[in-house]
């Protein structure tokens, strides 16, 4: 006869936790900064495209003028042309004047370059898009230089130079003077540069103060941006429009290309056989077995067989 061993399983000692088991992952690698040379030589290209068309500016200065004039007439024609009246405002006010003159010549290179360098060196994850956005920015302000010239309101009859008349730190107005292209304030770059800045500054910050403080320089840096190049008689209304389009139009088109290279490189990645950077946090998930579950798994095996 045939003896039927019993197991008492509800007596058999508690099964230990199973190891939690890990799936397969790719680690992603921590952004990198882009060469310090590349940055350097995509400025001196800028700048030489720039000093190309500031040799074209005694070629045009009649045009110049003459687009200045429509673009005013415009305004006034649209109802909307303060710029005269802030220029003779600011012109009597010598203190606020000076100050305007100093933030006109100074900021937009000192805000500008030091938020750069700070993104490329802390946030290199960030930097790329804002970099070509930026660069974009300019090579459509550039365009339009080249196509369009137009004479700041200062050149008209009857605006005052209130950075010329008040003068700035030092001699760099009229070094500035000296290597600017006159004839390009269709679109304002200092506006498409305070709007890039406006840009990083609400990517930064993740701390909540430290983000109420970005953010708020933000949102008020492009403004004072704003009504300095208007009162100091350098840029028009709708120059101030054109350079805001021109960084929003910017980071558009780079912030599409990002999301198209990244997304070309998932799909290379996976047709590889490989795992897509969003997939590796959940393939990394721990997978675990409760003490019931392994108890019938190992019965199943007959691992708990006793010789």
């Amino acid at each position: 006869m045939a003896v039927v061993e019993e197991r008492d399983y509800a007596a058999a000692a508690p099964v230990p936790r199973a190891a939690p088991v890990l799936m397969p992952t790719r680690e992603v690698a921590p952004a990198k900064r882009t060469p310090l040379l590349l940055e350097l030589g995509i400025v001196a290209f800028l700048g030489w495209v720039y000093d190309w068309l500031e040799n074209l500016a005694p070629l045009r200065h009649s045009l110049a003028l003459q687009h200045g004039r429509d673009i005013l007439s415009f305004e006034r024609h649209l109802g909307i042309s303060p710029e005269l009246a802030m220029d003779h405002w600011l012109a009597a006010q010598h203190v606020l004047a000076y100050i305007a003159a100093d933030f006109y010549d100074n900021a937009i290179f000192l805000v500008t370059l030091l938020l750069a360098a700070w993104i490329w060196w802390r946030r290199p994850d960030i930097y790329r898009p804002l970099r070509n956005t930026l660069v974009l920015a300019n090579l459509i302000g550039f365009s339009v230089f080249y196509l369009y010239p137009v004479a700041p309101p200062r050149m008209l009859h009857g605006f005052i130079d209130v950075v010329e008349k008040t003068g700035g730190l030092g001699a760099w107005h009229n070094e500035l003077i000296k290597h600017a292209d006159q004839l390009a304030a269709m679109p304002s770059m200092h506006l498409a540069w305070a709007v890039w800045c406006s840009l990083v500054a609400w990517r930064l910050g993740s701390r909540k103060w430290k983000r109420v403080l970005a953010r708020t320089f933000a949102l008020v840096y492009p403004v004072v941006t704003t009504l300095t190049v208007l009162a100091t008689g350098n840029h028009y209304v709708l120059d101030v429009v054109a350079g805001a389009g021109c960084t929003v139009l910017s980071a558009l088109a780079a912030d599409a290309w990002a999301r198209h290279r990244r997304d070309s490189g998932q799909k290379r990645h996976k047709g590889s056989g490989g795992f897509a950077p969003e997939e590796v946090t959940a393939l990394a998930e721990p997978c675990h077995l409760g003490n019931e579950q392994v108890a019938v798994f190992q019965v199943s095996l007959g691992l708990d067989e006793v010789p």
